[in-house]
């Protein structure tokens, strides 16, 4: 089991400060998010991995004994985020790829119609390429904007999966 730290002087150091939610639902701090985040993205989201906070025997409190629940319920958030911005860019492409699959129709017709025409040579080759550059972004969605979004989602999910502990008192002496 691979194992990320995390030693803090307070239970509210993982929370974003401004985030007015209750301490169960709150943002966590940018850099803890991020320290988090990366530190699955290293070891790849398909290991078993475990979440420790160490904070200071003073600080166990309902808030503290809270934080796993609160970090879990976190990344859920972040997963599900995730997951309905990769249907919304999924829907995006297929609209995308309608609207370019039609005016690429449009530009081969025109073409066709324009095709015995010598005046209009240049304009013929241009409607060739112009449809063709119009399914360019339902193409870069379908092949490559995706697999971000799909993988961020993948890793908020097995944080939020993840076990996580809270052990107070002194980092150096915990078992």
């Amino acid at each position: 089991m691979w194992l990320i730290e995390l030693n803090l002087r307070d239970a509210r150091q993982l929370f974003h400060t401004l985030d007015p939610a209750p301490f169960r639902e709150k943002d966590l701090d940018p850099a803890a998010e991020t320290y988090i985040y990366e530190a699955v993205r290293e070891l790849g989201a398909s290991r078993p991995t475990k979440l420790l906070i160490h904070l200071p025997a003073a600080q166990a409190s309902d808030e503290a004994h809270a934080l796993p629940e609160a970090v879990s319920h976190y990344f859920e958030h972040r997963a599900d985020r995730a997951r309905i911005e990769l249907r919304r860019l999924l829907v995006r492409g297929l609209i995308s790829l309608a609207i370019g699959l039609a005016f690429m129709f449009s530009c081969l017709s025109l073409r066709r119609y324009l095709e015995n025409a010598a005046d209009f040579e240049l304009l013929h080759e241009g409607l060739l390429i112009i449809g063709w550059v119009a399914l360019w972004r339902p193409v870069e969605i379908f092949l490559y904007d995706w697999w971000p979004i799909l993988r961020q989602q993948q890793r908020c999910a097995a944080i939020a999966r993840m076990p996580i502990d809270v052990r107070f008192g002194n980092p150096d002496s915990a078992p």
